[in-house]
C-alpha cells in the first residue's frame, strides 16, 4: 500500500499558499511541492488532497492511504459533506478522483507526524514569489 502525506499552508488567510505531497511505500519515495497562489489555508488543504490524488491516478497507484493533519478535510471526506459551500466543488472533485482508485483511505494524523508534507507546503509558499 502507498502512503500519501498531504498538507496545505498559507502565509496569511488568505495569502500566498502551497501544497505539499509526500509519497512512500513499496520502495517509492516521492516529494512534491506546489505553489498555489493566493487562497485560504483551508483551500490549500483541499488542493493538497487533489494534487495527491492526481499524482496517484497519473502514476497508477490504485491502493492508497492518505494522511492529513487537517480535521476539516478529514471530516469532509468521511461525511462527503461540507458546511461551507465554498469548498463543495473541491470536495466533489476529490470524491470523484477517489472513486478512480481501487482502495482509498484518508486518516487524520497530528501535525507532528506530518512534518515532511508541511515542509514541502511551506517551500511552495516561498516559490509563489519566484
Amino acid at each position: 500500500m502507498i502512503e500519501v502525506y498531504i498538507d496545505g499552508a498559507s502565509a496569511g488567510d488568505p495569502g500566498p499558499s502551497g501544497a505539499g505531497v509526500f509519497i512512500k511505500g513499496n520502495g517509492i519515495v516521492e516529494k512534491y511541492s506546489f505553489p498555489l497562489g493566493e487562497m485560504s489555508n483551508h483551500e490549500a488543504e483541499y488542493y493538497s488532497l487533489l494534487k495527491g490524488l492526481e499524482i496517484c491516478i497519473e502514476k497508477g497507484y490504485t491502493v492508497v492511504s492518505f494522511r492529513t493533519d487537517s480535521q476539516l478535510v478529514d471530516r469532509a471526506i468521511e461525511k462527503e459533506y461540507v458546511k461551507n459551500k465554498t469548498y463543495a466543488p473541491l470536495l466533489q472533485q476529490a470524491l470523484d478522483y477517489s472513486k478512480k482508485l481501487d482502495l482509498f483511505f484518508l486518516k487524520w494524523i497530528p501535525s507532528s507526524q506530518n512534518k515532511v508534507a508541511d515542509q514541502l507546503a511551506r517551500e511552495a509558499i516561498i516559490r509563489n514569489k519566484e
